[in-house]
């Protein structure tokens, strides 16, 4: 098949599901800056969110997407390693601002894959998982049921503690460097590889992935302040 046999089709790949989990952000950052204005409306997002078959199907879909990511980049960064050195992306031409992020892009994607497991333990396994357990019929119990939709008392406890809120800081700071380059070098790979659309996607990774990472540390911060009163 074209899409796993070629080197080309292995790069739209990995573009395709790297615009995919880029959206996914997006909206995940919106969801997450509610929390910042009003308690019971990010609450309701959660409970919306919660163990329900949309949510099921959006969340198997995600990981699916996630981990096809992962897979068609490990697969590329071996290939181009053996072809030619650390390279992973084809990118014909390269600012000296992404030139450290482009030759990192496999130790950023880990990072951010440990930050994601940090992350999943912190929140969906305390609260999408309890409600998706008692739905199939196992134990879970009233308390965590309770808890289970109450994102902000999550995000509040989480963000309590100064040495998570150091690891989610190093993961954005991960995150900011993996979209900067991916989110352009992704566009790239799909057809817009002239020199004046390169340069104009090139800032609109930049200025997007800042906004999108200062909105994430945003919430860290101003609820770690918060605990501190």
């Amino acid at each position: 098949m074209w899409l796993s046999n070629s080197s080309v089709g292995r790069k739209v790949v990995m573009s395709v599901t790297g615009i995919a989990l880029v959206l996914f952000l997006t909206f995940h950052m919106a969801m997450n800056l509610v929390a910042l204005v009003s308690a019971e409306g990010y609450n309701m997002v959660c409970e919306f969110l919660g163990a329900n078959w949309y949510a099921l199907v959006a969340t198997v879909g995600l990981a699916a997407l996630f981990v096809i990511h992962i897979i068609y980049a490990f697969w590329l960064t071996m290939q181009n390693r053996k072809a030619r050195g650390t390279e992973r992306y084809a990118v014909t031409e390269r600012r000296k601002e992404v030139e450290w992020a482009s030759q990192n892009m496999l130790v950023l994607g880990i990072i951010v894959i440990v930050g994601l497991g940090l992350h999943l333990v912190n929140f969906w396994s305390k609260m999408q998982l309890p409600e998706l357990m008692h739905n199939m019929g196992m134990h879970a119990d009233t308390l965590t049921l309770a808890y289970a939709a109450n994102g902000v008392y999550h995000i509040e406890n989480t963000f309590a503690n100064p040495v998570f809120v150091v690891l989610y800081l190093i993961w954005l700071g991960a995150l900011w460097f993996h979209l900067t380059h991916g989110f352009w070098s992704s566009m790239q790979t799909l057809g817009w590889n002239n020199k004046t659309w390169i340069s104009r996607w090139q800032c609109i990774s930049n200025i997007y992935s800042t906004i999108v990472v200062l909105c994430f540390a945003l919430v860290v911060v101003v609820f770690f302040i918060k605990s501190l009163m």
